[in-house]
């Protein structure tokens, strides 16, 4: 199975829940009833719906694509589904009933429909990757829902405490959209609840200690809000949770006890923690952890050992953190893909296994003996930068192909992203290498960037790090901006054989991935920081936001002071914005473009320097002489004429 079904939000589980639901449309005498055609008459205005087609039977008419389309049309986004499914086989009266609606990225612009509690035998309905904005209506406390899928939309407000009167609800994700205020305590009435998602909404507060009712949840997401507080200890009861997603959520550490009784998880995510640091939590017994991120969280001591016996281990990503000592022995884990421990304490030797390996690996920013480093070039799929130097210097090592400096620079243009141009009298060098997720990339001898991270949720690809433009761009310079780089974690350019001084630097964004559309593609919020020379410069940037629109070119400026010969700019995601919008792995940095100019001139080369000192000193002699030559003889002649002048006395004085 791909990695993308593996990891798409509708599980194996949830897919199980809808085919049980599902009902084969058949042609026969039945009919839906009559209220509910008149519902739908009225829910399609309220969604902005057009074509529904309404001359024919929606339950009978199975070839009606305006009711069901059999077949995705390849303009559509990936989760297109435009249908609607009817049960004529549990009556005796020929009559049918709506029992499940599909209505994803229609571009529907209306709100969320009222009517749909006037179908009374509604359990499934999906209105993913839409435009709709409003609130969820009252109306719905009293429908029998069983899968609730509002994600990726423009709805805002607060929660409803009436949700927590579906208690036969299922599934309820409200992911990516405007939601506020506070988790009410009602949901934890939803005890037949297996799946809650609310990732990537603007909640506040503290979580309620009443989800520890939720006791059939199998999935738990929480990313990308404004929460406060430490992350509730909650979860003992939660004995068959396979996945908790808690990134950028708002909430302090430490990371509570109670997590290592999830026996049963098959991915972690928590990232991010603001607050009280902890040791690495215990894993014991969760032998089916597949995925595994516990990314700036302010852990501290050694990576456990034990972590080689989760033997389906396929992702591990435990960077940003304060993890010391040495690498324990994971040459075990034969399904391992990733590894990223960029950004630690990690001090000792680089383990044979780690040089040898073939999977992608990230170490850099560590304090690893430089002597253990590969003697011969770092592979693709090993990223060594500043591994010997942590988080203060740069030093690079052989295998990095660290030349000595010939001469000073004194600026340096990078097209990130795209290919060589030139704005003016600038040459903007060409950056189109594919990157990868842990990726060390030179061009000798005097800049590079090291790229960690990669994009979950989806097949990777080498085009998941360049994003090229689908609109024409009209702003001064768009070739600059036609192309740009990305990163789904943290990305640091850097430039080296740089004269020490003040430097101005200009960094150059526009959002060109989405769409300025009334549609999903307009609703993603790329949210990330930019760090120069490891001080914070852009905290929560949004291109969009700050360039006022999207295909908008934005300009930041900054002073940067180089001591050491090397400037280095870092762009990082820190886990905030949407994920999915407008559908899965579009987030992380993005930058268009690099300008970086030296406060002062280059001086100029020397032999032409000590030519020209010469011509002026020349030159300075000629003047003086003409000068001596015009008084003196002057004064000589005036003395003749008049010998009461006092002029040509000095000059007397000089012969």
């Amino acid at each position: 199975m791909p990695r993308q079904a593996q990891n798409s939000r509708i599980s194996l589980t949830l897919i199980k829940l809808v085919l049980l639901l599902c009902i084969e449309v058949k042609a026969q005498a039945g009919h839906l009833a009559d209220d509910e055609v008149s519902a739908l008459r009225e829910i399609a205005p309220q969604l902005g719906k057009r074509d529904w087609n309404f001359k024919v039977d929606p339950c009978t008419s199975s070839h009606d694509q305006n009711w069901t389309t059999t077949q995705v049309n390849s303009n559509q986004p990936f989760d297109f589904n435009n249908t609607l499914i009817c049960d004529c086989n549990h009556t005796n009266d020929g009559v049918c009933h709506v029992v499940q609606i599909f209505l994803r990225a229609q571009g529907l612009a209306g709100i969320l429909p009222p009517a749909l509690a006037k179908l009374h035998h509604l359990k499934i309905i999906d209105l993913n990757a839409n435009y709709l904005s409003g609130n969820i209506p009252q109306e719905w406390a009293s429908m029998q829902l069983e899968y609730l899928s509002i994600s990726t939309n423009n709805l805002s407000g607060p929660i409803p405490t009436y949700l927590g009167n579906i208690t036969t609800l299922k599934i309820m994700s409200i992911e990516s959209n405007q939601f506020s205020g506070f988790v009410p305590p009602e949901l934890g009435n939803l005890v037949n609840l297996e799946y809650l998602i609310l990732s990537a909404n603007n909640l506040i507060g503290k979580l309620p200690v009443t989800l520890s009712n939720l006791n059939k949840l199998t999935e738990f997401r929480i990313s990308s809000n404004y929460f406060t507080g430490r992350i509730p200890d909650i979860f003992g009861t939660w004995k068959q949770l396979q996945k908790l997603e808690i990134q950028a959520s708002g909430l302090e550490g430490p990371i509570p006890p109670s997590i290592s009784a999830l026996s049963t998880l098959t991915e972690l995510r928590i990232s991010d923690l603001f607050g009280e640091g902890s040791k690495f939590p215990s894993l014991h017994g969760m032998t089916n952890m597949s995925r595994l991120l516990l990314r700036s969280c302010n852990i501290y001591g050694p990576i456990p050992p034990n972590i080689s016996d989760l033997k389906q281990l396929q992702i591990l990503d435990l960077s940003f953190s304060k993890l010391e000592g040495t690498v324990p022995d994971l040459g075990g884990l034969a399904r391992l893909e990733y590894m990223f421990l960029t950004s630690n304490l990690l001090t000792g030797n680089i383990p044979d296994w780690i040089k040898s390996s073939t999977k992608n690996i990230d170490i850099s920013y560590n304090n690893f003996s430089k002597s253990s480093a590969p003697a011969s070039l770092c592979p693709d799929t090993l990223n060594l930068f500043k591994s010997f130097s942590g988080r203060d210097n740069l030093e690079l090592h052989e295998c990095l192909d660290e030349s000595p400096c010939s001469q000073d620079l004194y600026s340096l243009h990078i097209n990130c992203g795209g290919k060589e141009t030139t704005i003016g009298r600038m040459k903007y060098e060409g950056d189109e290498d594919p990157a990868g997720p842990a990726k060390y990339f030179y061009v000798k001898p005097n800049w590079g960037f090291s790229n960690t991270g990669h994009f979950w949720d989806i097949d990777n690809t080498q085009n998941d790090y360049l994003a090229n433009n689908v609109s024409i761009l009209t702003m001064e310079n768009s070739q600059l901006y036609t192309s740009a780089r990305l990163s789904p974690l943290s990305i640091t350019y850097y430039a080296r054989c740089l004269a020490n001084g003040n430097y101005t630097v200009k960094l150059h964004f526009a959002e060109i991935v989405f769409r300025s559309t009334i549609s999903s593609y307009s609703l993603g919020r790329r949210i990330f920081d930019v760090y120069i020379q490891e001080k914070l410069a852009l905290k929560d940037f949004n291109i969009e936001n700050e360039a006022q629109g999207l295909d908008k070119a934005v300009i930041k400026n900054f002073t940067a002071v180089v001591t050491n010969q090397v400037l280095m700019i870092r762009f990082h995601w820190a886990g905030k914005g949407t994920t999915a919008a407008p559908k899965r792995g579009i987030y992380g940095p993005l930058v268009s473009a690099i300008s970086v100019e030296s406060d002062r001139s280059p001086p100029v080369d020397g032999k032409i320097v000590v030519g020209a000192v010469v011509s002026v000193l020349l030159l300075i002699f000629m003047i003086l002489g003409i000068l001596w030559w015009k008084v003196c003889m002057g004064g000589r002649i005036s003395m003749e004429k008049d010998e009461s002048a006092f002029q040509s006395t000095p000059c007397k004085a000089t012969e």
